[in-house]
């Protein structure tokens, strides 16, 4: 009996690796860029792009919700037998992708001097922090297509597709970066460049892959399909729901970095090297949790709901533990870590005064991305939504303002511990009370089986 239970760990495993992956591409690229930014002599280079990736978490992370959906509603119709559902929703949720990312473009001007208004930094920051944002602009049309595809694959578990791509976009990355800030010599806006061009590279890759998968002759069907209105309402308010969740969490690390732009040049760099591990650490649990989305809304859509409670058991301590590795590595061997991402020693000196806020944010982070990955593998997402928005506003907040007013960086830490533990509370009491709802109904279903 227990053995039957954990007989989806081969799937998990297997699709856990080709997650996280897949979704460190977009921070492992803002890494990368860090890193080869952070050995230039000018401080003002690595400084301007951690500013100037704010906006590119609320462009790139708030639209994570993409691949999310996709992720969520075809693993539900693979579940299902239905290959027609399955190929649907590729299309409906690449047609919202490219048109997205085509409206990005078009406003990119408003976009930049929207987003530099709100933001603190000196004007010289200001200026390489712009020169990295119009560069890596143009390859908004790439990443949010990526999400898509990313998540469709997923959905059908084709894990070495995903893992290809990953490869490709990030490999590709370091070789850019390479090429455009030590060769080329274009600073800021070269590392821009060499992330949008790496990023529709690794599409190419899956692009022709698609062309490959998919039955040419169930496409045109399809096509006739694709704009039905209450299909394509039903995807967007999935959407909308889980963009508040993304919403709320990139506004409280967004909010986090301009206070510390306040506390002056060199805080707000120790403060973003930090984040950087606290982000790459969050999108590579987070992969665990497409895992957990990925099986719940299989397991849904077959009927084999008792397999849910043992896959929520493993997928936290694989998380748990993947959280534990980040924080303590860090804090064990901080000259190390930081070492490679710069050799500014007025930055790497001070660090560890701050450096242990990692471990209660990564564990939480990693308890917290698990139960939102159930809740989102169900199709239930407004409990996701609520349990954001009571964290950011009464968990982040008044913490964040102390802060400010105090001119604190440790508060300024405990805001986004504060947020991640009132997002775990809350989602685990919805746990909690959905499961003795359904525990009942689960164990005659059992007898009956028995019985019969």
């Amino acid at each position: 009996m227990l053995q039957k239970q954990y007989s989806f760990l081969p799937r998990f495993f297997q699709l856990a690796i080709a997650s996280v992956l897949s979704n460190v591409m977009v921070p492992l690229a803002g890494l990368v860029d860090l890193a080869f930014l952070g050995h230039l002599a000018d401080l003002r280079y690595l400084a301007g792009v951690i500013l100037g990736t704010i906006l590119f978490d609320y462009l790139y992370r708030v639209l994570k919700p993409l691949r999310t959906s996709t992720n969520a509603i075809t693993a539900q119709a693979v579940g299902a037998s239905d290959d027609q559902g399955v190929l649907l929703t590729g299309l409906r949720s690449g047609l919202i992708a490219l048109s997205i990312g085509i409206l990005i473009l078009i406003l990119q001007y408003p976009l930049q001097k929207i987003g530099f208004f709100i933001l603190n930094g000196s004007p010289d920051i200001e200026t390489a922090g712009i020169d990295y944002f119009y560069g890596r602009i143009w390859g908004a049309p790439a990443v949010l297509l990526n999400f898509v595809l990313i998540g469709w694959f997923l959905g059908q578990e084709m894990n070495k597709v995903v893992l290809f791509m990953s490869l490709v976009g990030n490999g590709m990355n370091v070789v850019l970066d390479y090429l455009t800030i030590f060769q080329w010599g274009w600073g800021s806006m070269g590392a821009g460049i060499a992330t949008a061009w790496s990023q529709y590279l690794a599409l190419f890759t899956g692009l022709v892959w698609v062309g490959f998968k998919i039955n040419w002759q169930h496409l045109a069907i399809a096509l006739r399909e694709v704009f039905d209105r209450q299909a394509l309402k039903s995807i967007l308010a999935f959407n909308g729901n889980v963009l508040v969740r993304f919403l709320c969490l990139i506004s409280a690390y967004s909010i986090f970095t301009n206070v510390s732009a306040t506390l002056g040049t060199t805080l707000l760099a120790q403060n973003g090297l930090l984040l950087q591990i606290a982000l790459l650490n969050q999108f590579t649990v987070q992969g665990v949790g497409m895992t957990t989305q990925t099986l719940t809304g299989n397991f849904k859509g077959k009927g084999t709901t008792e397999l849910i409670s043992p896959l929520l058991q493993v997928s936290l301590t694989v998380s748990g533990f993947i959280s534990l590795t980040f924080a303590l590595g860090t804090i064990l061997f901080p000259q190390q870590v930081f070492g490679i991402l710069t050799n500014h020693s007025e930055v790497s000196a001070d660090i560890n005064k701050y450096i242990f806020w990692l471990l209660p944010l990564l564990t939480l982070t990693a308890v917290a991305f698990m139960l939102e990955g159930y809740f989102i593998g169900l199709k239930e997402v407004g409990i996701l939504r609520n349990a954001s928005l009571i964290a950011f506003g009464i968990g982040f907040l008044p913490l964040v303002a102390l802060a400010f007013y105090w001119h604190n960086n440790h508060i300024l830490w405990l805001s986004l511990v504060a947020y991640m533990t009132t997002v775990t509370i809350v989602l685990t009491v919805q746990m909690l009370l959905k499961m003795m709802v359904t525990q009942p109904v689960n164990s005659q279903q059992i007898a009956k089986q028995e019985n019969s």
